[in-house]
């Protein structure tokens, strides 16, 4: 909690006001029992019906004066806890965006999710009650004791038997409560990852008819968070009884020695209210103090859970060049290239070298999980290499400002992502000032211009989340689109065909084959048919390269790269059976 703190900056003076406020609050609150007890002693017995409404309309401006310092430190407590949990929650997506691929792996998006969400929430509600009722709690309880002493100091030793008491109880139980209430938020991340999975795959799961299988499974964790949140609750439930029955035992003891002592005249009758109305505020008070400290160990369980991702430190460190200042004939060069996820037990890239020139079209094929896609993640620095170094116009990647190298890099993801907005919207994400002459242009090159055509609203077509509302070669072609309109001097192409028609891919390969500023492209994929028109081809197998030349090279030195073009074009064309 302590490296949350800091985001109070900017606010400290509100978060000053709300304690205060309930402190004067306290004051005039404390000093009710006081006007009773002159009410009791004074008033009634003289019959003064004047000094009865006096001391009636003390309390009223009393309660008038608490009312409206209770309101004013309720509105500084909501400001700033609502501010401070605002600063937390950018600063914590302003760091999750800076974490590297690697680091996102590790933590999962439920688990950020998670964070952003529910457990700022709870902080929040924490730090809102922290600043109502953390500082007024004790004030009473201690005011209260104060005041006893300064009433009857025989009585007031009943308030000291009491707090201890209560004490013990109050702390004891958050002690137990904090470790559960943290195992309640790893489960509830549990849950919210098995929900999102449901969600991502609710066409698989009723495909293949695993809707019961998921369906007990999503019971079982969620039974699980269900039994841990009632057993902390049984737990957290045991602190109100307990507290009340502590202070009625000193309720009683307190009226049974009152009444004895005002039978011995050493106390007056409203003396002996104004006792029992402090030891109700604190009764109060420390019922309060257990809901407080209840939502407090929730919030700080969460606050723990938000410091550890803002904790966590990204493995690359970006670098400060703009532009390179090398003249190289090669637009990127892998040299020794070896690379391995964490937490992995073997290498996915191995000992892979290839120099790429400028304008060149490179096709990278090989059987599924044999480190396609990981070898173009790093042109970007999407992860950095374990050994060797990638370089792009003759400088290694890791020296490029990240915004500056990817912004010489058009990528187009395996998986196809559109956002929420129209048709426009997405592609500009290439490039934020693109005009409507260089979307459509895109468009074009993309083979996406029937796609945009076919809607009514043209590039005002609406697309909905994940692109729900456009086939998966639309989205492909939308994807490229938006890669394309950037004009970069780089272009990968992550198995960005793989849902195109034949004629659709060659006609795509032929549109970006003529553009204008002649990218280099690199395009991965598994269809012999994508790459074979290539300059060269890359042929991977378990990380390693294979073969690298041009489509009739290997057909002649490659077993690797003639295996695939026997089994994908010879036999569909009944060449090979």
């Amino acid at each position: 909690m302590k490296e949350l703190l800091k985001y109070f900056k900017g606010f400290r003076i509100e978060a000053i006001c709300a304690p205060f406020f309930k402190i004067i609050e306290v004051v005039f609150e404390l000093m009710v029992p006081l006007v009773v007890a002159r009410i009791i002693d004074v008033g009634i017995p003289s019959g003064d019906k004047g000094y009865i409404a006096a001391m009636c309309g003390v309390m009223v401006l009393l309660g008038v004066v608490g009312l409206g310092s209770t309101l004013t430190a309720q509105y500084f407590a909501a400001k700033s806890a609502v501010r401070f949990t605002s600063a937390v929650r950018q600063a914590l997506f302003d760091h999750i965006q800076s974490l590297s691929f690697t680091e996102l792996d590790n933590l999962g998006p439920s688990t950020l999710i998670t964070r952003l969400t529910n457990d700022l929430n709870q902080v929040q509600n924490g730090v809102n009650l922290t600043l109502r009722l953390l500082m007024r709690s004790p004030i009473i309880v201690f005011g209260a004791v104060f005041m006893a002493f300064s009433i009857d100091p025989g009585s007031a030793w009943i308030f000291v038997g009491v707090i201890p008491a209560l004490s013990i109880v109050i702390f004891g139980i958050m002690l137990i409560s904090i470790p559960l209430y943290t195992k309640v938020q790893r489960r509830l991340d549990g849950v919210l990852l098995k929900t999102k999975e449901n969600l991502a795959g609710a066409r698989v799961i009723r495909a293949f008819c695993m809707e019961e299988s998921e369906t007990r499974d999503f019971v079982e964790k969620n039974d699980m968070l269900a039994s841990t949140q009632k057993f902390v609750g049984r737990i957290s439930s045991i602190m109100n009884p307990m507290t009340y029955v502590i202070v009625n035992l000193g309720i009683i003891f307190l009226i049974y020695s009152g009444a004895l002592r005002v039978e011995a005249g050493a106390l007056t009758q409203g003396m002996v209210i104004a006792l029992y109305n402090y030891m109700s505020q604190i009764l109060t008070e420390l019922v309060k103090l257990a809901n407080l400290i209840i939502s407090v160990t929730k919030s700080l369980a969460c606050a723990k859970r938000v410091s550890a991702v803002l904790a966590v430190r990204s493995s690359m460190t970006d670098g400060t060049l703009e532009e390179s200042n090398r003249k190289s004939e090669y637009s990127v060069e892998f040299n020794d290239v070896s690379f391995r996820y964490s937490g992995a037990a073997a290498d996915s890239v191995e000992r892979v070298s290839v120099k790429i020139k400028k304008g060149e079209t490179v096709g990278i094929i090989g059987s599924t999980g044999c480190g396609k896609t990981t070898l173009v993640s790093l042109i970007p620095r999407f992860y950095d290499c374990s050994e060797g170094e990638v370089l792009v116009d003759g400088v290694n990647v890791s020296q490029y400002r990240s915004e500056s190298l990817r912004d010489k890099i058009g990528t187009v993801m395996q998986k196809s992502v559109l956002f929420n907005g129209s048709i426009r919207e997405n592609i500009r994400w290439g490039k934020p000032d693109a005009t409507d002459g260089e979307i459509m242009d895109a468009v074009k090159a993309a083979q996406a211009e029937n796609v945009v055509a076919a809607k009514p609203e043209g590039l005002d077509y609406v697309i909905e989340q994940g692109g729900k509302n456009l086939s998966g070669g639309q989205m492909q072609r939308l994807c490229i689109a938006r890669a394309l309109v950037k004009k970069p001097e780089i272009l990968i192409l992550d198995d960005s065909s793989s849902a195109l028609d034949y004629a659709t891919d060659a006609a795509l390969r032929k549109s970006i084959a003529s553009l204008e500023y002649n990218p280099t492209v690199l395009t991965v994929s598994q269809r012999v048919s994508t790459v074979m028109h290539a300059d060269r081809i890359i042929v991977l197998e378990d990380g390693r390269t294979v073969g690298i030349g041009t489509h009739d090279e290997l057909l002649s030195e490659c077993p690797e790269y003639k295996e695939l073009y026997e089994s994908q074009i010879k036999s569909s064309s009944g060449g090979v059976r």
